[in-house]
């Protein structure tokens, strides 16, 4: 981890960028070649392995943001989270998962694991509970999603990290929704901290990006599985993702006062049955999310009283984005039964509390003000 810096916004600028040594530029470097030199250099270096000039320096970057010792880049969110668990678990294994979680990570559990004989089990709930009733003797992973996707719960970090510890389990968890900026993991015990920073970290919803962040011990594992899936990124990409991340820390926390706003104002609605947001009072899990994040992050999730149809809602707004991803710096809403949680069949949604009416609104950086005038105008 780059010691160097303390606050945010100087970690988010200056960690882990490359000098420019011969013309003196106020960027990183970009270094685009593919083959390099073997004789007489002290790194062997090759895309695959994760060690190009600028894999090298964003893998600081990203260390730096979550506390931790090392950090490895891959191509998506997904690539990220299947070379993580992958890399600790083997046949015969077993993983307790989150009920609550991403549906390309429940998609990836519940049609690959099967074919590499690994067990699972998802919780009932996010209560402690419910993750000791799920370990076994040949558990050897718990893998928790906080804030989840798209219903925001919160589940308690701290308690899960200290459980798995109890147990000589390695902890994961998804902390895309958070951000860095919001939630440390690995300062509250979590083993490995897993991001799509396709989202937050990427920001401007032009870049398809993961990583992994842990320490020197863990990530090494992982590379073991990393060169041999190849999952890297293109050094462009990373270049990219680290001009994005500069401005992350002021990106995320005006996301984080519009969503607080935008939730407070649908809660308060007449034509909204329910707002899913871990700011709100009214959350059951906000004491936990008061404890454990720094600020409660731009995503939150609402359904609208019956008789409203959410399709033509979303067709109805102006300035508020119908898209499939999330976390940009433009406001964004979709359905999940119909995108993120679309692989799952109705009865899986159903378990996980997923209506086929639930909107998932990723708050940007707008005027709250011109946000709420577009869902005003839809809504009438």
């Amino acid at each position: 981890m780059d010691q160097k810096y303390k606050g945010i916004n100087t970690i988010c600028t200056h960690a882990g960028e490359l000098e420019d040594t011969e013309f003196k530029g106020a960027v990183s470097p970009l270094y685009m070649s593919t083959s390099y030199a073997f004789e007489d250099v002290p790194v062997k270096r090759y895309p695959r392995y994760f060690n190009t000039p600028n894999q090298v320096a964003l893998a600081k970057k990203m260390a730096a943001l979550e506390h931790g010792e090392a950090s490895l880049i891959f191509g998506s969110g997904m690539a990220a989270v299947s070379t993580a668990l992958l890399a600790f678990l083997h046949q015969g294994d077993h993983v307790v998962f989150q009920n609550t979680l991403y549906g390309g990570t429940s998609n990836l559990i519940t049609e690959e694991f099967d074919k590499f004989g690994i067990e699972y089990s998802f919780t009932k709930d996010v209560k402690l509970s419910s993750f000791e009733a799920e370990i076994k003797e040949n558990t050897k992973v718990i893998y928790i999603e906080t804030p989840s996707n798209p219903l925001l719960t919160i589940t308690d970090v701290e308690a899960i990290a200290k459980l798995a510890e109890s147990k000589g389990l390695v902890s994961m968890i998804d902390n895309t929704f958070a951000s860095p900026v919001n939630q440390n993991p690995l300062d509250m015990g979590i083993d490995v901290v897993i991001h799509s920073a396709t989202k937050y970290m990427g920001g401007h919803s032009d870049i398809l990006a993961g990583t992994v962040i842990s320490s020197e011990v863990h990530i090494d594992t992982i590379f073991q599985m990393a060169k041999n899936l190849g999952g890297n990124l293109s050094d462009y990409t990373v270049w990219l993702l680290e001009r994005s991340l500069k401005t992350m820390g002021l990106r995320v926390k005006a996301q984080n006062n519009n969503a607080m706003i935008l939730a407070e104002y649908l809660y308060n609605h007449k034509k909204v049955t329910k707002v899913y947001y871990p700011g709100l009072v009214s959350h059951p899990d906000h004491e936990v999310a008061k404890k454990q994040m720094s600020g409660f992050g731009g995503m939150l999730s609402f359904e609208l009283v019956e008789g409203i149809n959410p399709d033509q809602f979303q067709k109805n707004l102006k300035l508020i984005k119908s898209s499939m991803s999330l976390a940009g710096v433009e406001s964004t809403i979709l359905s999940p039964a119909k995108t993120s949680h679309g692989l799952l069949s109705p009865e899986e949604r159903a378990e996980q509390g997923i209506k086929d009416g639930l909107l998932r609104f990723s708050v940007g950086i707008e005027e709250a003000e011109e946000l709420i005038e577009d869902i005003e105008q839809a809504l009438a």
